[in-house]
């Protein structure tokens, strides 16, 4: 498989950042924010320096990861001035994407509704009806975007966001008929917060032709309580199937990127030190 990082949780500074994944031999750079801008809104000769600094160093582009459709709800409509503004930078981060050579590009969804469909009474008292279908024509022209434009879209399993499991990914791709063009980036530990296990369940959701990228870090969620515990790979809830996902990757022809996400500190706010604490724990598994 191939290993990389999303280059920000080590240091905003894409240089420094770059010199940390040579120490630990990862090959592929997930860019979030260079400098102080998220991907989508730097210039052009700003676009044109971060090529030239990945290309010099050997370090191809992974994945674009900007926050596209997050904070959205089910009020919005396709084509008011909120989605306006998130297709608006889809379309600058797809730009980005062709100058830096990313065959991916990150979307999110709206809002998290709780609960999306019902049954035995449910239907009627507890389901946010048409939380789900309100969704799909804002979801829609990105896809046709990343058609026209040669790339593929992933969108990620966030924490509250519709789309917060495998299973809800899915449905969406098959909803939308968008597999050539839409995969799921799986985040396994946020789908913790949904208590969509990882292994098995997690992964044979999606084995079959809809994964596209994957990021990796440890939590420890406490839903009841509404509190999330990043922490060191290994010491979190999903410390036994790390192992059992990378083998299947490895058994199933993954050819896509795993990126580590450096979120974690050591209570100390220094995500580099945390990365360091991690990243040996990420190669025994994934490498």
């Amino acid at each position: 498989m191939k290993l990389g990082v999303i280059c920000d949780g080590i240091s905003r500074d894409l240089a420094h950042a770059v010199d940390v994944m040579d120490e630990f031999g990862l090959t592929h750079a997930e860019l979030q924010f260079v400098g102080d801008t998220e991907v989508g809104d730097h210039s052009a000769e700003e676009i044109r320096a971060i090529d030239a600094l990945l290309r010099d160093r050997g370090k191809p582009v992974s994945c674009l990861s900007r926050h596209i459709f997050a904070g959205m709800t089910r009020d919005n409509v396709p084509g008011d001035a909120l989605h306006t503004r998130h297709m608006d930078a889809l379309k600058r981060v797809i730009g980005m994407a062709h100058v830096v050579g990313s065959p991916l590009v990150r979307i999110m969804t709206p809002k998290k509704e709780q609960i999306l469909w019902g049954h035995n009474g449910a239907e009627k008292w507890n389901v946010a009806h048409g939380a789900w279908d309100a969704m799909l024509p804002l979801i829609a022209p990105a896809c046709d975007v990343a058609r026209d434009a040669g790339v593929t879209l992933v969108v990620e399993t966030g924490n509250g966001t519709m789309v917060n499991s495998n299973w809800t990914a899915r449905k969406l791709i098959d909803d939308l008929d968008a597999k050539e063009v839409l995969r799921v980036l799986w985040d396994p530990a946020n789908n913790c917060w949904c208590h969509e296990r990882a292994w098995p369940d997690g992964y044979e959701t999606v084995k079959d032709g809809y994964l596209g990228h994957v990021h990796i870090k440890d939590v420890t969620v406490d839903t009841p309580r509404a509190t999330l515990h990043v922490r060191r790979m290994g010491d979190g809830q999903l410390a036994d199937q790390f192992q059992a996902i990378a083998d299947a990757l490895r058994a199933d022809g993954y050819d896509g990127v795993v990126s580590f996400e450096s979120v974690y500190h050591p209570g100390n706010g220094d995500f580099e030190e945390g990365f360091r604490q991690c990243i040996d724990r990420f190669k025994s598994h994934f490498e």
